[in-house]
């Protein structure tokens, strides 16, 4: 595992848990694991992530109703990739790659900078690769992190710009469209890389959703290209 990656698991409304080298994380719905799930389909300590030989693993721990990862069934220890998805019960848990610099980047689910995510002056705080960090996820963080900036994401087809306020999506643009068709556009991209920067000056409002519509919107037209 490269120093300059670090690797989260993601369970929103949850707040990000950042995984070490040297220990591992319990997941279930007793107090003492360090991924909590407040849910009665997870058993108390359900499964567990941990690392091996620079890579993470996820298995079960003879729980009643099994750990999955994206959909399957997890029989024996399960190497994890970035974007992997982990089923427990109604949970699902998101592996992700990010940057170390990172460490300063969020705020509690209540918008309350932390100790550890806390960082008052940077201006770049977040960039990376959506093939290591899905851009649901990308969003979901900027929404739980009541951020305000810009997001900027370059894939093959060109570069779109999303602009956020406390974590809401303002206006979007790209070389060829505006406001929702644009947004769409970041929304459904599964390829490229992601920049984000704070605290710059705003566009006047176009988007007239929350981010939570504009990802169930970006789902549902997912859904029906695939019929």
């Amino acid at each position: 595992m490269g120093s300059d990656r670090r690797a989260i698991l993601f369970c929103p409304p949850l707040a990000p848990v950042e995984l070490e080298s040297d220990s591992r994380v319990a997941i279930g719905r007793g107090r003492d694991c360090e991924l909590p799930l407040f849910s009665d389909s997870a058993s108390r300590r359900h499964a567990e992530v941990y690392p091996e030989g620079g890579e993470f693993l996820v298995r079960d721990l003879g729980s009643k109703n099994g750990t999955f990862v994206n959909g399957e069934p997890v029989g024996r220890p399960h190497t994890l990739r970035p974007g992997d998805r982990i089923g427990i019960g109604a949970n699902v848990i998101t592996f992700c790659r990010v940057e170390s610099s990172l460490s300063g980047f969020l705020s509690d689910p209540a918008g309350h900078e932390t100790m550890v995510f806390a960082r008052a002056v940077a201006r770049e705080v977040f960039r990376g690769e959506l093939a290591e960090m899905p851009i649901f996820v990308v969003l979901q963080m900027l929404e739980m992190g009541h951020k305000s900036g810009e997001l900027e994401v370059t894939t093959d087809a060109g570069v779109v710009h999303l602009w956020l306020g406390d974590g809401q999506p303002l206006h979007a643009a790209s070389e060829k469209a505006q406001g929702m068709d644009a947004a769409m556009a970041i929304v459904g991209t599964t390829r490229g890389s992601f920049r984000f920067v704070a605290n710059v000056e705003t566009p006047a409002r176009t988007l007239q959703v929350s981010m939570t519509e504009l990802l169930l919107e970006a789902s549902r037209q997912l859904d029906e290209a695939r019929r």
